[in-house]
């Protein structure tokens, strides 16, 4: 699992939104790009457990309109997101299939592996883009975190309600990061993060304290008033945050 919140907290469903970009398959993938395709800086916005969903498209799209860059959402689990109703996993059915989700769809080194052949995949396909940046939700946290590393493509990347952060992931992390944590995530590991990467040029690590795991993703409450005000305020952190880095 990624955290205790994703074992209780259902997400949510947005109706009505018509999305602004298109699906392409590039290199195997199914992915979600929005943004000019002729564009010098591109963002890879890595979703969370449940896959595609009408709110981390939302986010995609406000991304690129705010940058006006390239965002791409790949489908690392080929339309086999994990179900809502398996959440929350109070059933031994319910454990069983998100754990047999986990197992052969969302371990995190092996899609490490498969977002690092996407880059190939993609500076292939968008050759006019000299800058890369990397954020992820939830499950994509992790994986981002983990290809923040030593020798990573990426000139910046994120963090946004982080799923098994893990101190040791973060004293890997060679570029600038931005963490933004929810309520729900572990108090003393985003502290840890912060002391570690505080010092690095352009890092930031922030909590929104009234939030809940998932609040930028498919978890996201668009229905709300302070809900849908701290979803905008994070995507707009975010941007100035790689608006910041790709100069």
């Amino acid at each position: 699992m990624t955290c205790e919140a994703c074992r209780t907290i259902p997400p949510v469903i947005s109706q009505g939104y018509e999305p602004k970009g298109e699906y392409k398959s590039i290199g195997g993938l199914n992915t979600y790009t929005t943004g000019p395709h002729t564009s010098t800086t591109a963002i890879i916005d890595i979703y969370d457990i449940f896959g595609i969903s009408s709110q981390t498209i939302q986010g995609a799209d406000l991304l690129a309109a705010r940058l006006n860059t390239l965002v791409l959402v790949p489908d690392f689990f080929k339309g086999k997101g994990a179900q809502h109703d398996w959440i929350p996993m109070d059933t031994p059915e319910k454990e069983k299939a998100l754990m047999g989700f986990f197992m052969e769809y969302a371990q995190f080194e092996p899609n490490v592996g498969v977002l690092k052949a996407a880059v190939e995949e993609f500076k292939a396909a968008f050759p006019t883009v000299g800058k890369w940046g990397v954020f992820g939700l939830c499950w994509g946290g992790k994986v981002t975190a983990l290809s923040s590393g030593e020798g990573t493509p990426f000139v910046a990347s994120g963090q946004v309600h982080p799923g098994r952060m893990d101190k040791a992931d973060a004293e890997k992390i060679t570029i600038p990061h931005i963490v933004l944590a929810s309520k729900d995530e572990p108090a003393d590991v985003v502290q840890q993060y912060k002391d570690i990467i505080a010092n690095g040029p352009g890092s930031h690590v922030e909590t929104y304290e009234s939030m809940w795991h998932g609040w930028m993703g498919a978890r996201a409450d668009l229905d709300g008033e302070e809900s849908v005000k701290e979803y905008r305020r994070g995507y707009e952190q975010l941007a100035s945050f790689f608006e910041q880095h790709f100069k």
